[in-house]
């Protein structure tokens, strides 16, 4: 028998085994005092249930997923591995909708094949991985080539990518235009759009302070609550509208950026890291104990509603001398047209914001972030006045946080500190991270994927944060530098010689700005 597995896995038969063998004690070992056991409400009070056949599943799982890791350090035995990964993978999720799948086949029910949502999820995405990692083994192996064909191919690739990304970001944009209109559309799925766009736009504002000053911020949060509770305060203590507090909340929120910026000069890396940590907390707190202004932790109601640019409310009567909008445009009365009107400001409001991102990357204040990020000292040598380009980088990015922040506040109608945790930075700053820092459609696409992913799953109750996690593991494992890490530089340098004299290498002397 050790013979025949040494056959088939390259691998002696004996330590196979005691691997394998390791692979399930180190299962039970985790998943006994984890899994095994659930509390219930009997006659007696809570009782102990055991969950064996969940443990039987994930020790199996375990163990088959690590023969497959064996089996990849074999050649010739890879495309086994594909195939058995997709078999799982398409096991895993056939038993995930397995509701689904029945009313699809016209059955009573579909068998379960896991013990639980969680592990039928588990199950395709573990082999989703296993059959993906050896297509890619199997593709490098196939492909011997020497570094100029790699890094011609790579060129090429890298060309191809950018073509697709437009050709994305104009199928994006026309598909956020006419989102309200589709047959699927409803009030959930624009909640879900609004909320996507929101965390988009945050996105890029934190883009411009990491992804193009490359300086680590992980206090952004503190400027989205700013401008939430500019607008909120204003508009409870001095009847401000919407559409006149959404400018001073950036500009609020653009003070305070340049208040954090001053004493933060000097630092770099992980200590200016934890100084702009320590300043979102300090808002917070702040938020918190601050009562007789901001109701500390009982929150902000009641926060009024943006109009209809002054021509109309989003209300079903009209109030302040102004007609409802539906009568103003002499329509039936719906509760979507401001769901739909708060979605298409918020689009109007992300385009804007990526328009001026793109314009001001070219301009010498972004071409000055890129020199910061690249190299400090080197900036500075080149007679670059950092403490100028750190502050600019530091307001802009933190005034698009406030005209977030007054959003936000305008549509939940409810703001509380407990809105602006920490938890929410490092979404937004996982959201920059993993959708390629710089790159504007990369840092969109990982927010409908961070935003989305867990709504998808929803139906998975608490679970459906295991799908967040996962997805979260599965970028950084296969797109470690982001989705779309592909940056071309804001201007390159002239090359003066001669067409017929140029050489491959010039390629990167290209003469013109990139567009």
């Amino acid at each position: 028998m050790s013979r025949s597995i040494a056959a088939i896995t390259g691998t002696a038969g004996d330590s196979l085994l005691k691997e394998l063998g390791f692979t399930a004690l180190i299962g039970l070992a985790l998943t006994i005092p984890l899994i095994s056991f659930e509390t219930i409400d009997d006659v007696g009070g809570l009782q102990l249930q055991g969950r064996w056949a969940a443990t039987a599943f994930i020790v199996v799982a375990l163990v088959i997923g690590r023969l497959g890791i064996i089996l990849l350090r074999t050649p010739g035995r890879e495309l086994w591995v594909a195939n058995g990964g997709a078999i799982a993978a398409l096991i895993g999720l056939l038993d995930l909708f397995r509701d689904t799948v029945a009313g699809f086949l016209g059955l009573e029910r579909w068998p379960a094949i896991s013990p639980s949502y969680t592990l039928a999820f588990l199950l395709g995405v573990g082999g989703a991985v296993l059959a993906i990692r050896a297509v890619l083994q199997i593709s490098r192996r196939n492909s011997a080539m020497t570094k100029a064909e790699r890094d011609a191919r790579a060129e090429s690739i890298g060309e191809q990518v950018r073509k697709l990304v437009r050709v994305f970001a104009a199928v994006a944009v026309l598909f956020a235009l006419t989102l309200p209109f589709l047959p699927f559309s409803n009030r959930y799925v624009m909640d879900v759009g609004t909320l996507i766009v929101t965390y988009v736009m945050l996105g890029w504002g934190l883009n411009i302070i990491v992804g193009y000053a490359g300086l680590l911020d992980l206090g952004f949060v503190a400027f989205y609550a700013v401008g939430a509770y500019s607008y909120a305060l204003g508009a409870q203590y001095l009847g401000v509208s919407f559409w006149l507090a959404l400018p001073f909340a950036g500009l609020l929120a653009a003070s305070f950026g340049l208040i954090l910026g001053f004493p933060v000069l000097r630092l770099r890396g992980d200590y200016f890291a934890i100084v702009t940590l320590g300043f979102g907390e300090i808002i917070r707190i702040i938020l918190i104990n601050w009562y007789d202004v901001t109701n500390g932790p009982d929150g902000i109601s009641g926060i009024p509603r943006p109009d209809f640019f002054g021509l109309a409310t989003m209300t079903r009567r009209g109030h302040d001398g102004l007609p409802a909008f539906h009568e103003y445009f002499g329509l039936e009365y719906s509760s979507e047209y401001r769901i739909i009107f708060l979605y298409y400001l918020i689009v109007v409001m992300a385009a804007l914001v990526a328009v001026f991102t793109m314009r001001i990357r070219k301009l010498p204040i972004g071409r000055a972030w890129e020199a910061l990020r690249e190299d400090d000292i080197a900036c500075a040598s080149l007679g670059i006045n950092r403490t100028t380009v750190k502050l600019a980088a530091f307001g802009i990015s933190a005034s698009l946080g406030g005209f977030a922040g007054a959003f936000f506040a305008t549509r939940q109608g409810f703001i509380s500190p407990e809105s602006f945790t920490f938890i929410e930075s490092a979404i937004i700053l996982a959201i920059v991270v993993m959708g390629g820092m710089g790159s504007l459609v990369g840092i969109a696409i990982a927010a409908v994927l961070l935003i989305g992913l867990p709504e998808v799953f929803r139906d998975l109750a608490e679970y459906r944060m295991v799908a967040f996690g996962a997805g979260l593991v599965m970028i950084m494992i296969w797109r470690p530098r982001g989705l779309l890490s592909h940056r071309e530089p804001s201007v390159l340098l002239a090359d003066r010689s001669p067409p017929g004299r140029r050489t491959p290498g010039d390629a990167a002397a290209a003469g013109e700005v990139a567009e």
